[in-house]
């Protein structure tokens, strides 16, 4: 450099959303993402519990079937229900996330880990409004697709990282949206 000048870092610009709004970034997402996810386990613990204690109540004891050859009568009488108590948890966990993530987080685009980071789902389209349905699509790749295809949920998750220019994870493509920063 020519004597006389000096380098000044310039940081790079802040991305925006179409609408303008700056975008939320990966680390405050990822907070956001582990808050919801704390809550809902909790949810899960106060649901499964008891439930799991009224179940192996009212199972029948193991040690009568010590003289017992055929599997049938072992798998239908013990572990039978606890396979339908695994399923009915499931289910109930399911329509959970969706009650939390798409008719809760709908009305302000919120869910209270992002309440708590200050962040908020918008449309990509400034012009439209952020519906029950685009946060449908959203729980579905989300959570449904991360349930049923393995490492889905990281993909989709990571995405964000590499995608230009909004910071969109694959549940966002799809529903069309973005997370943006909530002014103070």
């Amino acid at each position: 450099m020519p004597p006389g000048y000096y380098y000044v870092p310039v940081r790079p610009p802040v991305p925006v959303s179409p609408g303008g709004l700056p975008l939320a970034d990966f680390g405050t997402r990822l907070v956001a993402y582990i808050i919801d996810s704390l809550f809902m386990s909790v949810f899960a613990l106060i649901l499964a519990v008891p439930g799991l204690f009224l179940v192996l109540r009212h199972l029948p004891d193991p040690a009568q079937y010590a003289d017992d050859t055929s599997p049938g009568r072992f798998l239908g009488d013990f572990l039978g229900p606890l396979l339908l108590f695994e399923l009915a948890l499931f289910v109930v966990m399911l329509v959970g996330y969706y009650l939390y993530s798409v008719e809760y987080a709908h009305r302000g685009g919120q869910t209270l880990g992002k309440k708590a980071m200050k962040i908020r789902i918008v449309p990509l389209d400034p012009h439209l409004r952020y519906t029950r349905g685009m946060a449908a699509k959203r729980f579905l790749i989300e959570y449904v697709g991360g349930v049923l295809v393995p490492f889905f949920s990281y993909l989709d998750g990571l995405w964000q990282l590499w995608d230009k220019p909004y910071q969109q994870a694959l549940h966002d493509k799809v529903a069309g949206t973005v997370v943006v920063k909530v002014s103070p």
